[in-house]
């Protein structure tokens, strides 16, 4: 069971200073098996995607393990670990001072190939957008974008305009995401990531893949080709 604390929690914040706080005093131990998100929200008077923002940064900051069907379990022992937001192109390109372009290269609707469907683990015919975009810094190539939306998750994407506004901005406006997968890579580049990036066939790539889901169904899956030179640093 839960406390009633609605009257003073209003934000995800504050419900992350509150089940910090329970954390941290004992109340739920080492290992102990939260409520879920629902009674949660119930609980403090808020949305549950309020709560699921508030466990999400506790899960990121390393102070209770999320694992999808099993629940939230406060950490035996707290990590502390590397942070990777999701980043704007548009506002990293702006932080060097430089000035950001972006452009629509390809727009297509199909059925999800066989490689997508294994990695987003969706049904064979899901629908889905497939989108590539080039962002710019200065007029010179900065990043190319391979990006994949699930339609049956969020058939608004269908009707986006993505000719002036890239689908990570649209993305990051529609719907929040309670979970995401990154890697990094170095690959070699080939066809289009060479010619929009001008790079030379078999030079490596710096290269990020990311899918996010929103409460255990996938939203979207993006392949980001960068440009030579390109540095990423993270504090922790």
């Amino acid at each position: 069971m839960v406390e009633e604390n609605a009257s003073e929690v209003t934000s995800y914040r504050d419900v992350k200073a509150e089940i910090r706080g329970r954390i941290t005093a004992g109340t739920w131990g080492p290992g102990a098996l939260l409520p879920g998100e629902v009674e949660l929200a119930e609980s403090f008077g808020v949305a549950r995607a309020t709560v699921n923002r508030a466990m999400r940064e506790l899960s990121e900051e390393g102070l209770v393990d999320r694992r999808r069907k099993a629940g939230t379990r406060v950490r035996k022992s707290p990590l502390r670990a590397a942070r990777f937001e999701i980043p704007l192109v548009r506002a990293e390109i702006e932080a060097t001072g430089a000035i950001y372009r972006y452009g629509l290269l390809e727009r297509e609707t199909r059925t999800a190939p066989d490689w997508l469907r294994a990695r987003l683990g969706v049904l064979k015919g899901t629908r889905v957008l497939h989108l590539t975009c080039l962002h710019s810094a200065d007029g010179a190539a900065y990043q190319l974008e391979d990006r994949w939306i699930n339609l049956s998750a969020l058939p608004e994407a269908a009707r986006a305009d993505f000719s002036a506004v890239g689908p990570n901005e649209w993305l990051i406006a529609a719907v929040p995401y309670s979970e995401v997968e990154i890697s990094f890579m170095a690959t070699a580049a080939e066809g289009v990531v060479a010619a929009y990036l001008g790079m030379g066939d078999g030079e490596p790539v710096f290269t990020v893949e990311r899918t996010t889901w929103w409460q255990g169904q996938a939203i979207t899956h993006v392949r980001l080709s960068f440009s030579r030179g390109h540095r990423m640093t993270t504090r922790y």
